[in-house]
């Protein structure tokens, strides 16, 4: 079996992958696209265009896209834990719970990262504020929705908990959840002990150096 990851340890989305890699033991080489490594830059190019990461490359075929790449894994690399359930119902409500995860909780975490990496004269106070106010929506939605729950979705750790542990790690550093929500705290303390994404954190500490806002001296 040859299973590559292009991947950044800092980056979120290689976070997602990670996790279900670490979570059912699969081998694979590590393929860190760090500007350090010149070359695994060069041949994520070649193998897929756009360029973005992560890209896991399994006998050969690229396969893009976090959550897709997530899907292939239990289809061709199954392991004890099960990240989609059988169940059609169960799995919708897992699907639902990943895009919230990455398109409230990370995208808007991005847009007031990808506002702090511009030239001062190109920052756009407006959406940073509209960023904010979306991200503290989702906060309030997702209290409610973890209350009386362990994991986000399907009564198990699913691909909702492997989107859910880097959008929440980033976003709370971005915008901290207040402590009037206890239930998404507590949710995103379970997910920073899970030994998976311990790991994952603890492997991108290095790179904490790069996070434009200034990474907190906590998690």
């Amino acid at each position: 079996m040859s299973v590559d990851l292009f991947a950044h340890p800092f980056s979120s989305y290689c976070w997602k992958v990670l996790i279900p890699l670490y979570e059912n033991g699969i081998q694979f080489t590590y393929r860190n696209v760090d500007p350090a490594y010149p070359d695994n830059g060069a041949e994520l190019a070649r193998l897929w265009p756009l360029g973005k990461f992560p890209l896991l490359v399994d006998q050969g075929r690229p396969i893009a896209e976090s959550s897709i790449i997530i899907e292939h894994l239990q289809l061709h690399h199954p392991g004890a834990v099960q990240l989609i359930p059988d169940d059609p119902e169960s799995a919708l409500e897992v699907r639902f719970m990943d895009r919230m995860f990455d398109n409230h909780v990370m995208a808007n975490m991005q847009r007031v990262v990808n506002d702090a990496l511009r030239p001062p004269e190109r920052r756009d106070a407006v959406e940073v504020e509209q960023a904010r106010a979306a991200l503290e929506t989702a906060y309030r939605w997702l209290d409610a929705w973890m209350n009386g729950r362990e994991w986000a979705a399907a009564d198990r750790f699913s691909l909702a908990d492997c989107a859910a542990a880097p959008a929440l790690f980033y976003a709370d550093w971005v915008h901290p959840i207040d402590e009037a929500l206890p239930a998404l705290k507590a949710y995103r303390a379970r997910l920073l002990a899970r030994p998976s994404v311990a790991r994952t954190v603890d492997e991108a500490r290095p790179y904490r150096a790069y996070f434009p806002l200034g990474a907190p001296d906590r998690d």
